[in-house]
């Protein structure tokens, strides 16, 4: 038996219940200004969960108080804590519409979505800082980094160009802008951003342009070699491995390819070709529950990518979800109404679904894209709508 008094459960529940309002009361007591040089304070010393827990304090007593929602939204984002620091700065966003610091605010709110890779609403927000921030070199290089990303080629061109030409000694923009006029087959303009960076001796940057270059041309064993080195002289550089497993798939080394979209992905889950063609090596082994998590991962970083869609749409057709299959196809060839292998497996689908018509449709269709690619490059083979696709 205890040496200690003891209490019935209803009274534990009313002591808990009175020293819970006690609590309150105390801290209702308090002025705004004490519990804000309190939560300041655990801030500057760096006890983020504690801080964290006097600025959601100070909130349910004096809501919509915009610095402060900022204020917890770098704490939560410090914290890896992203989905709760985006609400806070979307809170803050709200409660200051014509605040100073909007510009500072949504820069954070990108970065949030940025480290989630969340690349789409990360640009939106960047563009909109480098709208009332021209010169914020941050803000620019990042909206830079997310075009890059979504294969919007054209827009890291149009951004990055002028501030080549005012720092032309800037690597980081140097390395950007090449990229995107590689990607854009404008690889005579690359080269000369390839050269300025050799200038300053050799460099994994400048061995993954050469090697972007060389696969643009076809040159995949060139584009090997450089790409080796490239990840000899920097295995950490985003993109190589990525590049380099596209060059070793060209090259017909499946298993070292897949090998190196594997390490890309341990140092950046969020690479979308690393995501893309570990899908594509699981679709070809069967393993479709594989290939179709590596493919939704792709499509959350480009939402409205074509080929990804496809892909996940051969995945449901082949794995029995042929009226789901269907819906997707529509979607894509009215979309894409020349992607010829989109129609090739819509056809499939209605075969299978017993729609000899709109099968027989989809089958003229591709006989007249073929007609006309034929047309326009002679030797070109028709693919044959009822054959099993990959």
């Amino acid at each position: 038996m205890s040496k200690y008094p003891t209490m019935k459960s209803g009274a534990v529940c009313m002591f808990c219940l009175l020293a819970m309002a006690g609590a309150s009361l105390a801290r209702s007591e308090e002025t705004p200004q004490e519990m804000l040089q309190k939560a300041m304070e655990l801030q500057r010393s760096g006890d983020v969960d504690g801080a964290i827990q006097e600025y959601r304090e100070f909130l349910k007593l004096h809501p919509g108080v915009a610095f402060v929602h900022s204020n917890l939204g770098v704490l939560l984002a410090r914290a890896g804590r992203y989905e709760e620091a985006i609400s806070e700065y979307e809170e803050a966003l709200k409660e200051s519409p014509n605040s100073p610091d909007r510009p500072a605010i949504s820069l954070n709110l990108a970065l949030a979505y940025y480290k989630m890779g969340r690349y789409q609403p990360a640009a939106e927000r960047l563009a909109n800082v480098h709208r009332a921030l021209p010169g914020n070199e941050q803000a620019t290089l990042l909206l830079g980094d997310c075009y890059l990303r979504l294969g919007e080629n054209g827009k890291v061109i149009e951004l990055l160009q002028p501030l080549a030409e005012k720092e032309p000694d800037s690597m980081a923009v140097a390395y950007m802008l090449g990229t995107a006029l590689i990607r854009d087959k404008r690889p005579a303009e690359g080269q000369v951003l390839v050269e300025r960076i050799l200038r300053n001796g050799d460099s994994a940057e400048a061995r993954l342009l050469m090697g972007m270059t060389k696969m643009g041309a076809l040159d995949f064993a060139g584009a090997r070699t450089d790409l080796e080195r490239a990840v000899e002289l920097n295995p950490k550089l985003p993109d190589v491995y990525s590049y380099y497993g596209s060059a070793l798939m060209n090259t017909g080394d499946t298993p070292k390819a897949a090998e190196a979209f594997h390490k890309e992905l341990e140092s950046n889950p969020n690479d979308f070709n690393a995501n893309l063609y570990l899908g594509v090596l699981a679709k070809q082994d069967q393993d479709y529950g594989k290939a179709l998590g590596y493919f939704e991962r792709a499509l959350q970083l480009r939402p409205g990518d074509i080929a990804v869609k496809y892909q996940i749409a051969t995945i449901d057709a082949a794995d029995g979800r042929a009226e789901k299959a269907r819906e997707e196809l529509e979607a894509i060839v009215k979309q894409a109404p020349e992607f010829t292998e989109a129609h090739v497996t819509l056809a499939t689908v209605y075969y299978k679904l017993k729609r000899k018509a709109d099968g027989d449709r989809e089958r003229a269709i591709v006989q007249k894209l073929n007609a006309a690619a034929q047309a326009k490059q002679p030797g070109v083979k028709d693919v044959n709508p009822e054959a099993p696709q990959r």
